[in-house]
Order: structure tokens, then C-alpha cells, then sequence
């Protein structure tokens, strides 16, 4: 455009206005959402230790019992009858043993005044020895018969909610049948087990040895199969030391409380879990990374000269509304969050604050 006849030239085109956010480092806990499945912390499958038929359940279906609480009541009469005839038996060994006691007194005493052969004598001590095992075989019974009678009632080996009984009363039931009378699972606390790839695994312990990130607390959240998050906060209790071959994956075990029962073994759970912190992280607004045509990140910051630079970056996971940036940015950068569109890659913007919660 020429100069007018006053001799001035026309104004300069206003410098685009765009909104900016400057870049600051700070700690950032990095974590995984991974898929995981619930599983009882104890499972007990109850069985008869005899054999017997079953006069009573003595449980709701689906209830919680305690340790020691009474489930079944076996059939008890033939085992209180071996009862009793052990302890007759033990009687009348008692009394054996009485006869042979005082004989071989006797005898000792006639055998001092060889009024008795030496060959007698022995005989009745060995009779009255003899006749005192056959008092500790019979005392030994007794303790036999009484742990059988015991085992007519059969107690809960822990504490937990327990299923269906496969077992009704006046079913016979032996000792050592494969089939279980019902199953208790300790529910509260909850196990669930998660799966991490190897490689991660590794790729993590590589930046805690480099000092990039540092190790995080073991406290993890789970989220439901509908999308809820669960109100109570669990535990990592171990790594599995091994490797599954055809996975390439590590089995993690976490803990959640679960007073209200409403976790059950089998669901599946998505757990996050913190891998750790980052130390100077840079985390840069999603809407001011953009992809080129090969996929990779770009974002366009205002240099110090207030001009548009374009940056190649590098990011990593997302974080709420943010993306965490392994490079590419640096604290102190302003990027453009706002008018991306208008901005152009060496040309003269103006910057502003962008109205946005970093």
C-alpha cells in the first residue's frame, strides 16, 4: 500500500492476542490404573472328620458365623457308646491292675524268705506291669473316643461369610469326603489381585535408580465395575517375585477394608496404583498439545522476543486435565492455551494470562 498525500504509511497489523500459561516444575505422584480381581483373604472349606448323619445345620445360609461358632450337629450316639465302653474297658484294667499290683507285692515280700521261686516272682511284677499299660492303652482310648464325639459337632475353622450348605439334615456324611458340607471366605479385609507388565515394572525401577522418581506411599483406590469409586483406601501387600512366562506380567496383591460386604470374590476392579513421585514434573493443559501427521506433540509457546515457537515434546500420562511432559517444556514457558489456531510459528503475539487452574 502507497503512502497517502500526507506522506505517512498505513498502520502496522495489530499483534494477535493469545492466552498463555506459564510452566512451573513441581513434585507429581505418577500412577497406573490397572485391572485387578477380587479375592478372599482366607478361604475354609468345611468337612466332617466322621462319619455320621446329620441331625441339624445350625446356620442361616449366607450369614456371617465367627470362629468356633457350631454349624452341624452330627449324629453322636455311636461314638458316646465307645465312649462308655472304653471307659469300662479302663475300668476293668484298672482293676486288673489293682490284683497284679498286690500280688507282686506279695511275692516280693515271699521272695525275700525264698518262700517263692525266683521264676514267680518275676512273672507277677512282669503280670503287674502288663496290667499298667493296658490301664494307659485304655486311657488313650478314652482320649480317642472323647475327640470323635467332639468332632459330631462341627465348629467354623474361621470367621467369614459362608455359602449354601451342600449338605442337608439326614444326608450321611463321611470323614475325608472330597465334597466340602459348605465354604467360609473372609471378606472384610478383601484381597485384590492386579497385574503390572514386566516391562513397566522395569522401566520404573530403572528412574527409581536414576533418582528421577521417587518412591511412592502404598496406599491405592479402586473403582467399581459401574464406574463408582470405592470409599475405602487399600494397601499394596506385595510383588509377586516371579514373572508369568506367556504374560510378560507381575502379579501385585493389595488389601481394601470391606465392612459392608460390598466387595465380593470375582469382580473385577480397576485399582490405581502410584508408581511413584516425579520430582520436577512439568505438567502442561491438554489443549495446548496438539499432534502433527506422524502422531508426535507439538505445542507452541511466546519466547522471550514475544514471538510464536514451535516445540516438539514428548508426553507422557495424563494427569486429571493435564498431560505430563517428559521433554519438550521447561518451567518457566509460556504456553499457548488459548488462540492456538491464530497463532502462527515465528509471528508476533501478544501474550495474556489464560484463565485456567494449573
Amino acid at each position: 500500500m502507497t503512502a497517502g498525500c500526507g506522506g505517512q504509511s498505513a498502520p502496522q497489523q495489530q499483534a494477535v492476542e493469545v492466552g498463555v500459561v506459564t510452566l512451573t516444575a513441581r513434585p507429581v505422584t505418577v500412577s497406573t490404573s490397572l485391572s485387578g480381581r477380587t479375592a478372599a483373604t482366607a478361604v475354609a472349606e468345611v468337612r466332617p472328620q466322621v462319619d455320621g448323619i446329620i441331625q441339624a445345620r445350625l446356620f442361616t445360609e449366607g450369614s456371617v458365623v465367627k470362629a468356633g461358632q457350631p454349624l452341624y450337629q452330627i449324629d453322636p450316639r455311636l461314638y458316646k457308646a465307645t465312649l462308655d465302653t472304653s471307659r469300662a474297658q479302663l475300668e476293668n484294667a484298672q482293676a486288673t491292675l489293682y490284683s497284679a499290683q498286690a500280688k507282686a507285692r506279695r511275692y516280693g515280700t515271699l521272695g525275700e524268705a525264698d518262700a517263692v521261686s525266683a521264676q514267680d516272682r518275676d512273672e507277677t511284677i512282669a503280670s503287674a506291669r502288663a496290667a499298667t499299660a493296658s490301664v494307659h492303652q485304655y486311657q488313650a482310648a478314652i482320649r480317642t473316643a472323647q475327640v470323635n464325639l467332639g468332632f459330631t459337632r462341627v465348629y467354623a475353622p474361621i470367621t467369614g461369610r459362608i455359602g449354601r450348605s451342600a449338605f442337608t439334615q439326614g444326608a450321611l456324611v463321611t470323614s475325608g469326603q472330597s465334597d466340602a458340607l459348605a465354604t467360609i471366605q473372609q471378606l472384610d479385609p478383601i484381597f485384590v489381585d492386579i497385574t503390572q507388565s514386566s516391562a513397566d515394572l522395569l522401566k520404573l525401577r530403572k528412574s527409581l535408580a536414576k533418582g528421577t522418581i521417587m518412591p511412592a506411599g502404598t496406599s491405592v483406590t479402586l473403582t467399581l465395575e459401574d464406574g463408582t469409586q470405592y470409599p475405602q483406601q487399600g494397601t499394596v501387600e506385595f510383588n509377586e517375585v516371579n514373572v508369568d512366562p506367556e504374560a510378560g506380567t507381575v502379579t501385585l496383591r493389595a488389601k481394601f477394608p470391606n465392612p459392608d460386604g460390598l466387595l465380593m470374590p470375582g469382580m473385577f476392579v480397576k485399582v490405581d496404583t502410584p508408581q511413584g513421585t516425579v520430582r520436577s514434573a512439568i505438567l502442561a493443559p491438554q489443549q495446548g498439545i496438539s499432534r502433527d501427521a506422524k502422531g508426535n506433540g507439538v505445542a507452541l509457546v511466546v519466547n522471550a522476543q514475544g514471538k510464536v515457537e514451535q516445540r516438539s515434546v514428548v508426553v507422557g500420562q495424563a494427569i486429571g486435565d493435564k498431560w505430563l511432559i517428559s521433554s519438550g517444556l521447561k518451567a518457566g514457558d509460556r504456553l499457548i492455551v488459548e488462540g492456538t489456531d491464530k497463532a502462527r510459528a515465528g509471528a508476533s503475539v501478544k501474550a495474556v494470562a489464560a484463565k485456567l487452574d494449573q
